[in-house]
């Protein structure tokens, strides 16, 4: 039973205004009538009360004039154009866009007032946005114009929960130059430095090597049989760009990590600290959120490639690989050179939320196994992800204890949403999913999250 005397939470009952106080008090004449009241207090009191009203507007009518007197002096006195820094008097008159020099971005870029389409290696510099961050690193969208207000809303979810603290740079790349319009408001909306990079052709196209016959054939075959995107050109381009050329865009050589954001994204959590830096520091070169099993049907042949690739290349096996979590149950303990050879389980890590090294795939490993790959010719004849090019190359390139889990960052990209499941991760609105944490992907049966927490451990930031 609730005790007064014991019970004092700040929601108990004896911590709780009692609204009746105040009426019974005016009834009792502590209250003048009209003040801050309802009681029926005696005349004098009630005099007392009109003259305390009447001084106070008087005082009201004082501050107000005094208010008003002062605004119309600094308003004629000072001069209109005090922003401009020029002298008392003086007009302002825009800068000719035609002659103007200062404040043009490297490699003869656009203005930041004026922009135009932009190739490769323009930025838009702006002196006021100082990177915070310590590290070398860049938020990096692969973007088409067309998608200008999906990349808005994904770039407002990482700067309101992450980058207005640290303020680090984006790269945008495009297969076509970028417009006015694109440029003008990522610039805005961004709080670090922005740049536009120009995709080379030989990065976006079929190799020669290619059978385009035969690989028009093959993808007339998987449209026919309704494989996700198993017609579509554009995507084998992004995905091949994705795995092998992403990495080696000019603009990105002066970085050593970098933030992979799709358009459309959410982001749910705020993080108020430095993933690169977390990464460096803890020795980790590979960061993701989500990961589930590839269509089986979009890589066929990969797993074989891979396995003709280390049968070749033996030394670039990490000796604490994650081998097991590529590998079906009936595999584990199995090693890539077992007789017959183990079965790929399809797992991936999900490539369209990365934080990474580039060094990872700068490396002579992945830059032989990509260059194998690309002479199969898989990214054309079938239809290979960059998630899971990506995810078993880090899986058996880097020590388990290299990859890492962002078991505390809430993310979605459609179809699939995941949000942390500890309870402090949602404390003081840090996270805020909009669907219960029961319904986080990671929970699903679909996941294979379950199959890294085996080999890595289920503890927060495994």
């Amino acid at each position: 039973m609730y005790n007064p005397a014991t019970d004092r939470s700040p929601i108990s009952p004896s911590f709780t205004p009692n609204p009746f106080d105040k009426y019974k008090s005016a009834r009792e004449g502590m209250l003048p009538d009209g003040i801050n009241g309802i009681g029926t207090g005696s005349w004098p009191d009630r005099f007392s009360a009109r003259k305390k009203v009447g001084e106070r507007r008087r005082i009201v009518r004082v501050l107000v004039v005094a208010f008003l007197v002062g605004f119309l002096l600094w308003f004629f006195v000072t001069p209109l154009n005090w922003t401009s820094g020029r002298n008392s008097g003086e007009l302002y008159t825009q800068p000719e866009t035609g002659t103007r020099t200062e404040g043009k971005a490297q490699h003869d870029s656009a203005d930041v007032d004026t922009p135009s389409p932009v190739g490769e290696g323009q930025t838009i510099p702006q002196d006021s946005k100082v990177q915070f961050g310590k590290e070398k690193a860049s938020f990096v969208m692969l973007i088409r114009n067309q998608e200008l207000q999906d990349a808005l809303k994904s770039m407002k979810q990482i700067e309101d929960r992450f980058n207005h603290r640290f303020h680090y740079p984006w790269t945008f790349l495009n297969d076509v130059p970028f417009t006015e319009e694109f440029i003008r408001e990522t610039t805005k909306r961004a709080s670090g430095k922005t740049e536009y990079g120009l995709i080379p052709k030989e990065h976006w196209s079929v190799p020669e090597s290619i059978d385009q016959d035969k690989m028009r054939t093959a993808m007339k075959k998987m449209e026919q049989d309704r494989v996700i995107y198993g017609g579509s050109l554009s995507y084998r381009h992004m995905c091949r760009f994705n795995s092998g050329f992403f990495w080696r865009q000019e603009l990105l050589d002066k970085y050593e990590w970098y933030w992979r954001v799709e358009p459309g994204i959410g982001f749910y959590c705020d993080v108020d600290y430095d993933p690169f830096e977390f990464l460096r520091l803890s020795g980790k070169k590979y960061g993701f959120t989500i990961t589930l099993p590839e269509y089986k049907s979009t890589i066929p042949t990969l797993w074989s490639e891979t396995l003709d690739f280390m049968k070749k290349n033996p030394q670039y096996l990490n000796s604490n690989s994650s081998l097991q979590y590529l590998l079906d149950d009936k595999d584990h303990g199995k090693s890539l050179s077992s007789d017959p050879p183990p079965e790929y389980n399809g797992c991936h890590f999900w490539s369209n939320f990365e934080i990474a090294s580039l060094d990872l795939w700068r490396s002579e490993a992945y830059r032989s196994y990509f260059d194998h790959l690309d002479r199969a010719g898989g990214f054309f004849y079938e239809r290979w992800g960059d998630a899971p090019v990506h995810s078993i190359a880090a899986a058996l390139f880097l020590g388990t204890q290299e990859v890492h889990h962002f078991a505390d960052m809430g993310y979605m990209h459609v179809p699939w949403s995941r949000c942390p499941q500890p309870d402090e991760f949602h404390k003081y609105s840090k996270c805020v999913c909009p669907f219960e944490k029961k319904d986080s992907f990671d929970l699903n049966g679909w996941s294979c999250q379950p199959r890294w927490w085996k080999i890595a451990g289920k503890e927060y930031g495994a």
